[in-house]
């Protein structure tokens, strides 16, 4: 019997449907610092990848730096059908170091939870650098903790939520780190 070329075709769409359906989301465990090396590699090998990234901030030299870091450094989504895709080369891949396995078994990941991180990522891409209400060289007053009372200088804000303060102890300037809401604006009384 011969088969027409719309019944190979209809045939072949139908595969690569049932492909499509039963490709999932696998867990690859990559090496140090390596996500995006090992993201890029297996890109040019036909694999879909998905690696989430957040945006951070780093406060270097007076300023606030913005960084894109990985939301699960070490790991990377990868999508694959377990008949039909070649799983040896990934092992191999640069920047990859293994696929996650439970029990022997590669750890699937569902899909709404790849949406869901999606959906997120685009929101957390979308937030403003962290302001602060102290400016370095600002004087301050410790409102709370063992060195309430004290006056000081602002010198910087070292994380979202940490700051780092002069505080003048036994006749000398030391740098103090604390909760940014354990300090406020020294008021002048003239």
């Amino acid at each position: 019997m011969a088969w027409s070329s719309s019944a190979k075709t209809a045939v072949t769409q139908a595969q690569a449907f049932t492909a499509a359906i039963s490709r999932r989301w696998y867990l690859l465990h990559t090496k140090p610092k390596q996500e995006r090396v090992a993201e890029t590699h297996l890109i040019r090998q036909g694999y879909q990848t998905y690696l989430p990234f957040m945006r951070t901030w780093r406060h270097r030299g007076g300023c606030y730096q913005s960084l894109m870091a990985p939301l699960f450094p070490r790991y990377l989504f990868i999508y694959l059908n377990e008949k039909t895709d070649d799983w040896a080369p990934i092992r191999s891949t640069r920047g990859v170091n293994t696929l996650v396995r439970f029990g022997g078994i590669p750890a699937q990941v569902p899909q709404d939870l790849i949406d869901c991180l999606q959906q997120r990522t685009k929101v957390m891409e979308a937030q403003q650098r962290p302001t602060s209400p102290f400016c370095p060289g600002d004087t301050v007053c410790v409102l709370t903790g063992i060195m309430a009372g004290y006056e000081g200088i602002f010198a910087a804000q070292v994380a979202a939520e940490r700051v780092s303060v002069l505080l003048d102890v036994v006749g000398k300037a030391t740098r103090v780190e604390m909760s940014i809401h354990a300090i406020g604006h020294q008021e002048n009384s003239f």
